[in-house]
This record gives structure tokens, C-alpha cells and sequence, in this order.
């Protein structure tokens, strides 16, 4: 299991792509690594509407490994609340792009390491950390 004592919400990498390149290939990474897509969340676009701000581009991919998820589900079901997994296609603000993905290991601290939670989001991490990789 993961050692929790000190961990980021998030991995990532920044990279030099455009948003919308970053965006395709994170998409292609999450499917190499058996993720469906289950919602996208466009928050410059929502955030503009509602509140008439202007963020720089960000797109949240809600991405479901679907085997783990059942898995984490019958473990936990109360796991629920933290699915499916955020990954997060952003610009800096100094012209880059940046893809971050949770960071599963902080699941292993809300659950008893009996529950199993721990392995599965192991696993999980590794795909993200593949998906992140692959941008």
C-alpha cells in the first residue's frame, strides 16, 4: 500500500501542447487504460455563464475504470462520493497546459486497509499515472 504520510491531492505534468491537444491525447490515454469518460464538466465555460468570470480553459473528465469501480463499490460502497476519478485538462497562465489526475493514494486514508480500497486505488493510480504520462 501507498504511504499516505504526505501526499498532493494530485499528480500531473505540465506540458507544451495546446489545451485542445492536451484534451485528445488525455482522452486516448484514458481509453488505453480501460477509462470511460462518464461526464465532462467545462468550468470556464459554466463559471462565465453563471457568474460571468473568465478563467483560463479547464475541462474536467470524470473517468471510470468500470471493473475497479465495482470492485472499490462492493468494498465500500460509501466510495461512491469520490467517483469517478477527476482528471483535469487546464491552461497555465503562462501559455501551457497542465493534466492532473486525483491522487488515489489519498483514498487509502478514509477507508480501513482491511476494506481492500487501498489495492484497488493502487491500481488505479497506476492507470492515472499512465494516462498523465501518455500527455
Amino acid at each position: 500500500m501507498t504511504d499516505t504520510s504526505t501526499l498532493e491531492p494530485a499528480i500531473g505534468r505540465t506540458t507544451d501542447l495546446t489545451f485542445d491537444e492536451a484534451v485528445e491525447r488525455t482522452r486516448a490515454a484514458l481509453v488505453d487504460q480501460s477509462f470511460g469518460v462518464l461526464c465532462e464538466i467545462d468550468v470556464s465555460s459554466t463559471l462565465r455563464a453563471k457568474l460571468g468570470v473568465e478563467l483560463p480553459r479547464t475541462l474536467i473528465l470524470g473517468a471510470c475504470h468500470p471493473p475497479s469501480a465495482k470492485r472499490a463499490l462492493d468494498a465500500a460502497p460509501e466510495i461512491g462520493v469520490l467517483l469517478p476519478c477527476n482528471v483535469v485538462v487546464r491552461e497555465t497562465p503562462d501559455g501551457l497546459t497542465r493534466v492532473e489526475a486525483i491522487n488515489t493514494a489519498l483514498m487509502s486514508r478514509l477507508f480501513p486497509e482491511e476494506s481492500g480500497i487501498g489495492d484497488i486505488a493502487d491500481e488505479i493510480g497506476a492507470r492515472l499515472r499512465a494516462v498523465i504520462d501518455a500527455v
